[in-house]
């Protein structure tokens, strides 16, 4: 059983590292037991923003973390350890994910709306 978000966009949250208020991060609060975002042009320089900031502070993390996500969707310890990936960046790096989703709906139809189960 996962926590899933959908709307204009759609996905699932990280088990044990992405709070389902990830999307709090990019500028918009959510509401309610499920958590309502609204995003449109307004907010996408922040959007923007929080994705450099995110790809600052993973450094070169990301590089590898995408590499390795780019062959396998699940993950032990050892094998982020073994790939050289911190697990403490994986939050970041599902928030990120998560971000770009936003940034792209926003960029193809001027707004992205989605609900985050809690």
């Amino acid at each position: 059983m996962g926590r899933y978000y959908s709307g204009d966009i759609e996905g699932k949250f990280w088990f044990g590292v992405q709070s389902s208020k990830a999307a709090d991060r990019f500028g918009v609060r959510g509401e309610s037991s499920y958590i309502s975002y609204y995003f449109d042009e307004e907010n996408k320089e922040e959007v923007e923003e929080e994705l450099k900031r995110l790809e600052e502070s993973l450094g070169d993390q990301l590089k590898l973390i995408e590499d390795f996500f780019a062959n396998q969707s699940s993950y032990t310890a050892s094998e982020l350890a073994d790939n050289g990936i911190n697990v403490e960046c994986l939050s970041d790096y599902a928030d990120y994910l998560l971000g770009k989703q936003i940034l792209d709906c926003i960029n193809e139809n001027g707004c992205c709306s989605f609900d985050a189960e809690l």
